[in-house]
Parts: C-alpha cells; structure tokens; sequence
C-alpha cells in the first residue's frame, strides 16, 4: 500500500452526525483521494437541534489538509433519505465517470479504497457489473479461492459504482407495476417466500411507504440483470446501527458489527463470472427476510453465534 496513491473521485454522504462522519473521514483522508465529492442533507424542520449538528458535520470537511479538489453539494432543506442520496448521487456522476461511496457511519479498512479503485477498472467496460460492494455479510465462510465473488444483491455500506451504471437508476421504479403483474421476481428469486418479501419491499418503496433510495437502486440492478462484486473479507464496519440518529436501522443485527478486514493483494480474479446462488442465500436469509418469524431469527442467530464463537467475529 506505501507505493499505492488512490486516483479515485470519493462521494461522501453526510447528514447530522458530526461524530460519525469525523470516524469516517479520518480513513478518507489516509486515503488521499484527488477529488472529494460531499453530499449533505439540510436540516429537519421538526429538529431545531439538526442545524448545529448538520454544520458541525459540514465543518469537518473543512479538515482536508492533502491535495484534493474538493466539490460540496450540500442542501439547505430536508430533502429526506431517498431524495437526498439520488439527487446527490445524480450531481456526483455528473462530475466524475466512476467513484467510491461512503455514508457517514461506514468505516472503511484503507485496503477498501485499492480494492475498489482496481475493480473498477477492471470491469469499466463490462456492463454485467453495476456495483463494487465493499461489504460481506457471510460472517467468516469462504465462499471461494478468489478476492471476490459475485451476487445479486448489491450492499451499499460503502461501495464503488460508474456513471455508466447509475444511468441505470430508475428513482420512480416506473416498470413495477407491470413486473409485479408478470410476475417477473419468480424468475430472479426461486423461493415464494422471498418473492413475497421482495414485492412487500418493492410495493412499499414504490407506494411511498419507506422512505429509502435502495431498494430502487436494487430494483435497477435486477431489471437490468446487473451482478455486483462482493470482497470475500469484510471491509466495512458500520458504526451507525442502534444510534437514536440512526435512519433506517435503528436496531442492531448481528452484520452490524462484523468488524473490518484487510484485503491482501494482488487481487484473485474469478476464473468465471457466476453468481455465488450459496452465499445470496445465506445473505437472503440472515440480511432481508423482513417477516421472518421470530424463532427463525432465534435459529439463525445461533448458528451465526456459533460460527462466530469460531472465529474472530463477536456479535455485540
């Protein structure tokens, strides 16, 4: 790494949490990325106390002590989560062809900046891939020989992208309806369970039920059969989970707290380019089934804690 200098643009989304957001530019700013592109949301009007917390997390941009063009797009209004990120994801492809992103309380290990950095580069023509995903949820399993695996579900705690691929992103998900009719996530996903628990997700986002710019990100991706590439060590710890500021994930899951990683290098590239259908299962089962009884988080709970109890990982 001593010999590596990052030639990547960097996306950092920030909102109110200047404690978070000051953890994750610290591993920015050993990065040294040439151009920084900040996204801030405005401060809530129901939340007098979001101006001061909203400027203290503006202000620590105001620490870039290394060469670096540093581009702001901040919003004086609460646009909101889904609006907020896609507009600013929309301004930052604007200025820069492909790009690492952060949120503010994803802490990347420094390996993550080369491992996205090299994997864009190396896939910049090949339109099979949407997204570089800097997060493994498998919980120590190998899930092969290689760097990297492949799979349809494209992590967003810290990741890498091109403007290629967010042309892609369809905020009003304008073919959902139609899909859902045709029964179209019967052939992307082969369990009815998990058909059911997709179209709830995909029904609610689009009825402006959850407020959230993801699940549209993955509903672009699968409507336009994108593979994302996800590392086989994690290479994210996010530290926002449980928070009372917290957005979306107020409780803390077990892949919360799955610390960081090293990636080692010189990257191993796949041989083949396949979908790992073992570890999106396991993914599926532990990550987004949304309505699963409560024995059944009970069961996959243990199994993790066993695993684990084998390994480095610590459940908090």
């Amino acid at each position: 790494m001593k010999d590596w200098q990052l030639k990547t643009p960097v996306v950092f989304l920030i909102f109110n949490r200047p404690d978070t957001t000051e953890k994750v530019f610290e591993v920015i700013r050993q990065a040294k990325p040439p151009k920084l592109l900040v996204v801030a949301d405005g401060p809530r009007v129901d939340r007098p106390e979001d101006i001061e917390k909203c400027a203290a997390a503006r202000a620590v941009i105001d620490r870039v002590d290394w060469d670096c063009q540093v581009l702001t797009n901040y919003s004086e209004t609460n646009l909101g989560c889904q609006e907020r990120v896609a507009s600013g994801l929309d301004w930052a492809f604007d200025n820069a062809e492909e790009a690492i992103i952060l949120e503010d309380d994803c802490v990347p290990h420094i390996t993550f900046f080369r491992y996205c950095e090299e994997l864009l580069e190396y896939y910049r023509d090949d339109k099979r891939i949407m997204v570089i995903s800097g997060q493994n949820v498998q919980f120590g399993r190998k899930r092969c020989d290689y760097s990297y695996y492949f799979s349809r579900y494209n992590h967003i705690w810290g990741w890498a992208s091109w403007k290629r691929a967010w042309e892609y992103y369809d905020f009003d998900m304008k073919l959902w309806p139609k899909l859902r009719e045709d029964g179209w996530l019967k052939d992307i996903l082969t369990d009815p369970h998990f058909v059911k628990v997709w179209t709830y997700a995909f029904d609610s986002v689009y009825n402006g039920k959850i407020n959230t710019w993801d699940h549209r990100w993955t509903f672009s991706c699968w409507i336009n059969s994108g593979l994302t590439v996800l590392p086989n060590v994690n290479l994210i710890t996010n530290i926002g989970a449980g928070r009372d500021d917290a957005t979306h994930t107020k409780k803390v899951y077990a892949y919360s707290s799955i610390p960081a990683e090293e990636m080692t290098f010189p990257l191993k590239h796949p041989d083949f380019m396949i979908r790992d259908a073992i570890a999106d299962d396991f993914s599926q089962d532990l990550y987004y089934d949304y309505k699963a009884k409560f024995w059944k988080r009970v069961r996959i709970k243990l199994q993790n804690i066993l695993k684990i109890q084998d390994s480095r990982y610590k459940i908090q």
